[in-house]
């Protein structure tokens, strides 16, 4: 098939238009077949629970291209799965993880040709979102849900690379609250991170580090995603939270961590720890591991990366990690599977 004609390696993190979508609808309990479509618009009630009451979730995940000239996704189960979680904490019907594999698995092969080629250093992102479409104006759950999957090409999340950034401790805003919805993938949790995040990045820093909304003591996550450290003595540790969402990239980094002989640990982490640390990163889907520079906590500065150069373990989880991603390293996990041209 013949690419899309795009700067491939220079891709930023954005929106680029394709050429399908596909939408599922639940109404009389049950979902429908699903549709694809060019229409890059919504047909939604003015009065949708998702405008209102915040009934929509969302995924994200990356198909890539290898080396053969495959496509293949990775632990597109996980993301199905916490789709599901996400659906149920907010009481919206959930796409079965069935449906969920069948809707990204087509609406990838309806663009394949805007799948980067490999090498270049970029993806297909894949965005599924369940949204509340039935009107509703009293506060109680939608009768209509909608399930919509779309893809975009994209470079880097963050313009540097896998170059370490700097972040700063955030003690004025809370990302999520305890007992809260902090552990799924809402979009209310985003939206509660703009203030601060805008706020860092015109202070010079790429992004906030949280902390516990209760203590005020404790580490809790970046703005989009789990935040990991490399302690002096070899472990690999990282927060331990009720409000914090699970990522899909930091248990495999759990996993990868250990076989690298490093102890992983996921426990409470006091905000003074940072000052103790080898080296500190954050990871997630769309960036999977971001290096972090230094860690700014009111008048004082932790760095990890005086060179300018990612640590050495950051390094190699990196190099692990999305050697397995794109094919090039064995996948003894069964994380990785090929999406097939014909369903």
């Amino acid at each position: 098939m013949t690419k899309a004609d795009m700067d491939w390696p220079n891709l930023t993190f954005g929106y680029y238009k394709t050429d399908q979508n596909i939408r599922y609808t639940w109404r009389n309990g049950s979902w429908g077949e699903g549709v694809l479509t060019s229409d890059e618009t919504l047909p939604l009630h003015m009065a949708a629970t998702c405008l209102h009451y915040g009934q929509e979730c969302f995924e994200g995940l990356k198909a890539y291209e290898t080396k053969k000239g495959n496509v293949v996704v990775f632990r597109i189960e996980e993301n199905a799965r916490r789709m599901i979680r996400s659906c149920e904490k907010i009481l919206m019907q959930p796409p079965p993880e069935e449906l969920f594999i069948d809707a990204v698995f087509r609406v990838i092969n309806a663009n394949r040709k805007y799948i980067p080629p490999y090498g270049t250093g970029a993806s297909l992102y894949v965005r599924p979102l369940t949204i509340g479409s039935g009107e509703q104006v009293g506060v109680r759950p939608a009768g209509e849900y909608m399930f919509v999957v779309f893809v975009t090409p994209v470079g880097p999340y963050f313009k540097t690379g896998f170059k370490p950034v700097d972040v700063i401790v955030e003690e004025e805003v809370d990302r999520a609250a305890p007992l809260g919805v902090g552990d799924v993938k809402v979009g209310g949790n985003y939206a509660a991170s703009l203030r601060a995040g805008v706020a860092a990045k015109q202070k010079g820093y790429a992004d906030v580090l949280y902390l516990d909304a209760k203590e005020k003591k404790y580490l809790d996550e970046s703005g989009p995603a789990n935040f990991f450290a490399i302690t002096r003595d070899g472990r690999y540790i990282t927060p331990k939270s009720p409000t914090i969402l699970a990522s899909i990239t930091n248990m495999c980094l759990l996993t990868l961590a250990e076989e690298m002989g490093l102890k992983p640990q996921r426990r409470p982490i006091p905000v003074e720890e940072i000052f103790d640390f080898a080296e500190a990163g954050c990871c997630g889907t769309a960036a999977v591991i971001t290096p972090i520079g230094s860690i700014t906590y009111r008048d004082r500065k932790a760095e990890y990366c005086k060179d300018g150069q990612p640590g050495k373990h950051c390094t190699e989880l990196y190099k692990r990690l999305t050697a397995i991603q794109v094919g090039d390293a064995s996948d003894p996990y069964g994380w990785v599977r090929t999406v097939p041209q014909e369903l």
